[in-house]
């Protein structure tokens, strides 16, 4: 199911970090905060960012993390800061900010439930600190999702990491971003992990939680904008299909516009 890239992957860098920069410019800021995960996504957007030759500034935000991610993450950061002199990094753990957010909000419910609402609070505590430092520095929130997550399905939290100023890679399939972070010469660590948001404080992977990999999403969002339907496949094929419709449907209002009720002039 995996589909085969026709990236012209040197030329993608140039145009994305000249749309950053002329952006950045036009927007008359500094450059550009980033939160480094340990992920492939946020190496290669603050890569991209720091290519602009602009300000950068790589946030490290964890929150009971996982050592593994840490360890990744600050091994991107003093790569890209040995290699960029405009980049530089601050550290913020919010531990003891979730822990105290915790004592003070209702937990009655399902225990399933309240986690899921505590691990998109963990993203939403850190795109308030981004936000924080994009204001005292003068820069922009640059956010790291691509394709497959903000516009196939929707594996983000809104308005935490969804929360951004521009999204350089949000048309590049997460297999894209793989190719690039390669050409970008992204430490192996990062390339050969296995893609995790890390808002749980577990070792689930993006793929344990979505139920499918991401070669295999892409593939049913191809399908899906090829006007196929479940009824086209069997099959692994037609359960991969119908995960990626569910998740599209169920949230797509992350995706959309938020809806506006309009008056009529009547009530004006």
């Amino acid at each position: 199911m995996t589909k085969k890239s026709t990236l012209q992957v040197e030329k993608a860098n140039v145009h994305i970090v000249n749309w950053l920069k002329t952006y950045a410019e036009n927007a008359k800021v500094n450059g550009f905060v980033i939160g480094i995960s340990g992920g492939v996504d946020s190496a290669v957007t603050s890569t991209l960012c720091a290519q602009t030759g602009l300000k950068v500034l790589c946030v490290e935000m964890p929150i009971h993390q996982a050592q593994s991610h840490v360890t990744r993450a600050r091994e991107h950061i003093d790569q890209l800061k040995s290699r960029f002199p405009n980049v530089t990094s601050v550290e913020t753990d919010l531990t003891s900010v979730f822990e105290s957010f915790k004592k003070v909000v209702p937990n009655d419910t399902n225990e399933s439930t309240v986690n899921l609402a505590l691990a998109n609070t963990r993203a939403r505590i850190r795109m308030t600190t981004l936000y924080y430092l994009a204001g005292i520095y003068g820069l922009l929130v640059a956010g790291t999702g691509n394709k497959v997550e903000d516009f196939g399905v929707g594996f983000y939290t809104k308005y935490g990491d969804g929360g951004v100023d521009l999204s350089p890679i949000a048309d590049l399939m997460k297999s894209e971003v793989f190719l690039l972070g390669a050409y970008l010469k992204i430490p192996d660590s990062i390339l050969n992990a296995a893609p995790t948001d890390g808002l749980f404080g577990d070792d689930r992977t993006d793929e344990d939680q979505l139920g499918a990999s991401y070669d295999e999403l892409e593939w049913a969002m191809y399908e899906d904008e090829a006007n196929k339907s479940a009824s086209d496949f069997s099959g692994r094929q037609k359960e991969v299909f119908d995960i990626y419709k569910r998740l599209n449907t169920t949230n797509k209002h992350k995706m959309d516009s938020i809806p506006v009720c309009v008056l009529t002039k009547s009530l004006k």
